[in-house]
């Protein structure tokens, strides 16, 4: 029993610190995880392209019926091993992808019936609904939508790991208390620095130090998110600047 539990633990592990580089290479080597471990990152990400799809038109059934499609084509299929190096952006292939997909289904007629498709991937529906019908749509684009919507899902996992840091280091006050200056969330909430210092119980000099760290922690995180999406390191820098420019063109139309 313990060799097999360290096993799963292992594996586990493994596919939560899935890369895009590493999907593609399993992919090429024909390696048996490769499915799995494709899946398990589509599974972070599908809350973009059902904004996508919703934002193109779709009703909520028919988008669902696109997203499960698309994963099960995606995840079945073969077409991972010829992807040149130089589409080396995980955000640009599934939306590339995607729409190819979309297309094709537009010119056929669906052969199963809806909830024919295994459920190849989690996806809480009802969540991604709420969100999009939130978010206004005039003068967004699709394609804006999408971007502004995979920042958002990076941001969201580096504060999650952010947060089960300092909840682990015994400083999850501190982190509750601060989260709002990790953006311009404090503003938004109106909470000071006076106000935050009281509540921590520290001066204006410990608590900027504090709020210091916790962006660059945050700062080095958000990078390690984005670094798993990429194949070469030096398009990290390039793909963070095109989500900053994304959520400026969302203008804040586009919710977390």
């Amino acid at each position: 029993m313990q060799p097999a539990d360290h096993s799963d633990k292992a594996s586990h592990a493994r596919f939560e610190a899935t890369h895009w580089s590493e999907v593609l290479e399993a992919a090429r080597s024909g390696a048996p995880h490769g499915p799995e471990a494709l899946a398990r990152l589509c599974e972070r990400y599908w809350r973009p392209l059902y904004a996508f799809a919703r934002r193109r038109g779709n009703p909520p059934q028919d988008a669902q019926d696109l997203v499960q499609g698309f994963f099960e084509h995606l995840i079945e299929s073969r077409a991972l091993g010829t992807i040149d190096q130089a589409k080396g952006h995980f955000r640009s292939f599934l939306l590339a992808s995607f729409q190819n997909f979309s297309l094709t289904e537009q010119r056929r007629a669906h052969a199963e019936k809806r909830g024919g498709r295994a459920q190849m991937v989690w996806i809480d529906w009802r969540d991604a609904e709420s969100r999009v019908g939130l978010e206004p749509a005039e003068g967004l684009t699709p394609e804006t939508v999408f971007d502004a919507r995979w920042a958002f899902e990076l941001l969201s996992r580096a504060t999650r790991r952010l947060e089960q840091e300092q909840t682990a280091r015994g400083k999850a006050q501190i982190f509750h208390t601060l989260r709002p200056f990790l953006g311009d969330e404090g503003t938004r909430a109106g909470l000071s620095y006076e106000q935050a210092a009281r509540v921590l119980n520290v001066g204006l000099p410990a608590l900027k130090t504090l709020i210091h760290r916790l962006r660059r922690r945050h700062a080095q995180l958000l990078r390690e998110e984005v670094a798993q999406t990429v194949l070469d390191p030096n398009d990290v820098e390039p793909e963070l600047h095109a989500l900053c420019e994304a959520l400026v063109a969302a203008g804040g139309r586009v919710q977390a």
